[in-house]
């Protein structure tokens, strides 16, 4: 799956995900009115606004990008009626071409992984099916728990041609309580970035490894140096946009191939419309906003990139 998002990167300019996650409060008026209107003040009528608004930006925006990813909290809390509403997501994005990454952020051990595994990027048994559940082509982890942790994942990921994003340095501001904790005289991160490297050997692509890593836009400096340390891992980077994060920071996260690195961007995105510089769109119009969004994050990245060269 590396080599086919390294492809989509290439053929779109856009080393950009979308990060679809969605709040009630990022819904305009109209779709929520007329969900409302036809389900009731009930959690099947704000999982399907949150899906029609959903479905609103990929059409808006599936042929600029290569990938969006979908953060299963925000669809979890409004239960069952949610997961449905994520499933459509993830499935009508693949209708779309694009890749998805689950943003799932799980971290366990043993059957436990593995069921987190075959649930989201592999097949689980029924009788004598095998049977795809939400399908993901990638999903976050957490390594906390080690090998015992990560190994179940990177399993199915070998048997199914999928991947990984694990979390290395995150862009939240407490990251550091754990992350930069000092160990023999190096952050903690350091040691993480290596051990995605070595796990990321096992399970290669053309030129980048399957097994990638989540480095925050809001440290560029620890970017860099996870750069060297990870040559041949995928490095997603959240924190772009509304956290702080911006195209001159993000120079150091890409190798001298211009690849490398995927940034996401969720409300910046998705809820543009709510931002100053796209206030013209209105809500009747909050897909195109996203669309200028992505445009102009594309924009920003690429002239980074170029200044840089």
């Amino acid at each position: 799956m590396i080599n086919q998002l390294v492809e989509k990167i290439k053929k779109t300019g856009a080393p950009i995900v979308a990060g679809l996650d969605p709040m009630l409060s990022y819904v305009p008026e109209h779709i929520l009115k007329k969900s409302l209107q036809e389900f009731g003040e009930t959690l099947e009528g704000a999982a399907d606004a949150i899906w029609q608004f959903n479905k609103g930006i990929i059409d808006c925006i599936y042929d600029l990008i290569p990938a969006v990813k979908p953060q299963i909290a925000m669809y979890e809390q409004f239960g069952a009626e949610g997961v449905r509403a994520f499933q459509k997501t993830v499935d009508y994005c693949h209708e779309k071409g694009l890749i998805v990454i689950g943003d799932i952020k799980r971290g366990d051990i043993g059957s436990t992984s593995a069921a987190y595994a075959a649930g989201h990027l592999g097949k689980t048994v029924v009788g004598g099916s095998r049977i795809s559940a939400f399908g993901e082509d990638f999903a976050t982890v957490n390594p906390y728990l080690g090998t015992d942790g990560i190994q179940p994942f990177i399993d199915v990921c070998r048997e199914e041609n999928k991947g990984l994003f694990i979390l290395v340095k995150t862009s939240n501001p407490s990251s550091g309580e754990f992350q930069d904790r000092e160990i023999d005289g190096r952050p903690l991160y350091e040691y993480v970035g290596e051990k995605v490297a070595e796990w990321g050997a096992q399970h290669m692509g053309d030129t980048y490894s399957y097994i990638g890593a989540v480095v925050g836009a809001t440290y560029p400096q620890v970017g860099k140096i996870m750069r060297r340390a990870m040559p041949n891992t995928y490095i997603l980077v959240p924190g772009y946009g509304a956290q702080g994060g911006k195209g001159a920071d993000l120079v150091h996260y890409f190798n001298e191939d211009g690849l490398g690195a995927i940034v996401n961007s969720s409300r910046g995105i998705i809820a543009a419309y709510k931002q100053e510089a796209y206030a013209q769109f209105g809500p009747l119009h909050y897909a195109d906003a996203a669309r200028q969004a992505v445009l102009a994050m594309i924009a920003d990245i690429d002239g980074a990139l170029q200044a840089a060269k």
